[in-house]
């Protein structure tokens, strides 16, 4: 496959979006950070108290993938209530990775119903928190309620190589999307 792909990278609050888009970037990323405040904990009462900064637009980077195929990735705001740019931010993508966290499965149910929303193909990727607990794929399939034919991978998206197998993974299923509807 050669070309380009505008990719979304969504998820949760605090799932390693940001991480995982400055890791495998082959530009310095755009991040639209900002420091959380105390006003947001009325609008996010579910933040880890760890957690000091969110993305408030958008996240973006750069993949070229075998010299050919360029990822243009899009990372969305994890909070509900940042919807509205979800939207904007879908126009025109191909497809989406959506990375949860199995310290708190069901944190993705909006993310994922955002996607199956906006009817926008996604592969989802576990990705492995040290402090996570360890389920197998059947389960989180079964907790998260994914299509059968939906890729679930698992990644550290700190790690570049782990993080580009499952963009690959979302590829793979794109591709064969587009063949079964052709």
């Amino acid at each position: 496959m050669s070309g380009a792909a505008k990719i979304l990278v969504v998820g949760p609050l605090g799932v390693g979006k940001t991480t995982l888009i400055g890791t495998v970037s082959e530009i310095e990323p755009l991040s639209t950070e900002a420091s959380m405040t105390q006003a947001g904990v009325r609008v996010d009462p579910d933040v880890d108290s760890g957690k000091k900064t969110t993305t408030v637009a958008l996240d973006f980077g750069r993949l070229t993938i075998d010299g050919d195929l360029v990822l243009y990735l899009f990372g969305t705001p994890g909070q509900q209530r940042f919807l509205p740019a979800w939207q904007d931010l879908a126009k025109g993508a191909l497809g989406a990775l959506a990375l949860v966290d199995t310290r708190d499965l069901a944190a993705s149910f909006d993310a994922l119903g955002n996607l199956e929303d906006l009817d926008l193909p996604f592969a989802v990727a576990v990705n492995v928190f040290p402090s996570g607990p360890r389920y197998d794929a059947d389960d989180i399939r079964t907790a998260l309620d994914l299509l059968p034919e939906t890729p679930l991978v698992t990644c550290d998206a700190r790690d570049r190589a782990s993080s580009i197998r499952a963009l690959i993974a979302l590829i793979r299923h794109l591709i064969h999307v587009a063949t079964e509807s052709s």
